[in-house]
């Protein structure tokens, strides 16, 4: 498909506008939608809002609306397909050909099954021309956790790991405030809100009583809180017991009168046992999926980290490297000693950037 000079820029706009909605769609995609008429004016822009509330396109579109700009004969640039199906909002390829648009140019296909090509088709059908596949890649890029409970039906898992130059995360006595800087910690707030679960072990629950939520920076919602408690140890005095937060606690056992007193604080539990008598891993990321959980971050301690490693459950390692030597300590994963390099787990370094004094490496599990 070939596109003019004239788009990359619109697009790359529409773009921003989706990464405005970061903090605040799931378990929608994040979409960008700008309009703009053929002498280059922009019409009207928006973007997705909570689920259940007005898509990217009828932002777009009320936008213009507002202005009094008549967007007949424009062109909507959209940074995922229009949706086509009757879900909580209507259609979005329907408002789109009903306000007259002449042109729909869409970053990339929608992975739902019950949209994908079929907005395309609807729209090219009401005589709207179609071009898909600027700046694709960042759409999906954008989006990986949709993506990915769309096509296997398990969310993105991103496992953060805050540790020394030489890969410790704490000392030996478990001292481990602060490895990192505070923009670095701040940096580590902003994927928290970004994800739509944080998931921890009972480990770190006991050893430290986190509260696990975004504190750092603003954000209309908190991620859901999952905890991997094999025998439902978690206190009832937990930090974690937050007002308007989501607690679901998964276990291997079920003790009814914790299950009972874990529930009245709030908490859902769910047994999912493996044969071992720990909580299936691959289970509980398979529920998670058809919980619309697109995004898992992961904040566990060694243990968990090496677990969810060696069963090959993680997509993607957020580590932070803080300019310092610690020494013998607590490492970042238990993975167990390897005899040869050839069982070393293969990544992919997809970004580094330097966050304050610290790197920040975002690294790709090999498939």
């Amino acid at each position: 498909m070939s596109f003019s000079a004239h788009d990359t820029p619109y697009m790359t706009l529409a773009l921003a506008l989706a990464r405005e909605s970061l903090f605040l769609t799931t378990p929608n995609p994040r979409v960008g939608c700008i309009i703009v008429r053929a002498d280059g004016k922009v019409l009207g822009s928006g973007h997705t809002q909570r689920a259940g509330e007005a898509h990217a396109e009828v932002m777009a579109l009320r936008d213009a609306q507002t202005k009094n700009n008549d967007v007949k004969g424009a062109t909507a640039y959209v940074t995922l397909e229009p949706c086509s199906h009757q879900g909580r909002t209507g259609p979005c390829c329907d408002a789109l050909i009903h306000a007259g648009l002449a042109r729909v140019v869409v970053a990339v296909n929608d992975p739902n099954p019950q949209v994908t090509g079929q907005g395309i088709a609807r729209l090219r059908a009401a005589g709207v021309q179609v071009d898909v596949g600027l700046l694709g890649a960042e759409a999906q890029e954008l989006n990986i956790g949709f993506f990915k409970r769309m096509t296997q039906g398990t969310p993105w898992v991103r496992m953060k790991i805050a540790a020394s130059l030489d890969g410790q995360t704490a000392l030996n006595n478990g001292v481990s405030q602060w490895i990192t800087s505070a923009p670095a910690r701040d940096d580590g707030h902003a994927w928290r809100a970004r994800a739509c679960a944080v998931l921890t072990g009972i480990g770190t629950v006991l050893e430290d009583d986190p509260r696990l939520d975004v504190r750092s920076i603003p954000t209309p919602r908190q991620p859901t809180l999952v905890v991997m408690d094999s025998q439902l140890e978690t206190p009832l005095t937990a930090k974690l017991f937050a007002p308007q937060r989501a607690v679901w606690i998964y276990c291997a056992v079920d003790h009814p009168e914790r299950r009972t007193a874990l529930e009245a604080k709030g908490a859902h539990v769910i047994c999912l046992p493996n044969p071992s008598g720990k909580v299936d891993l691959a289970a509980m990321l398979k529920d998670l999926g058809q919980k619309q959980i697109n995004e898992v971050h992961v904040e566990a301690g060694h243990k968990l980290n090496g677990s969810l490693l060696r069963d090959d459950l993680v997509d993607e390692l957020l580590t932070y490297l803080a300019p310092q030597l610690i020494g013998q300590g607590r490492g970042m994963t238990n993975l167990g000693p390897l005899t040869r390099l050839s069982e070393a787990k293969a990544l992919t370094f997809h970004e580094v950037t330097q966050i304050g004094p610290d790197l920040r490496i975002l690294a790709r599990l090999g498939r």
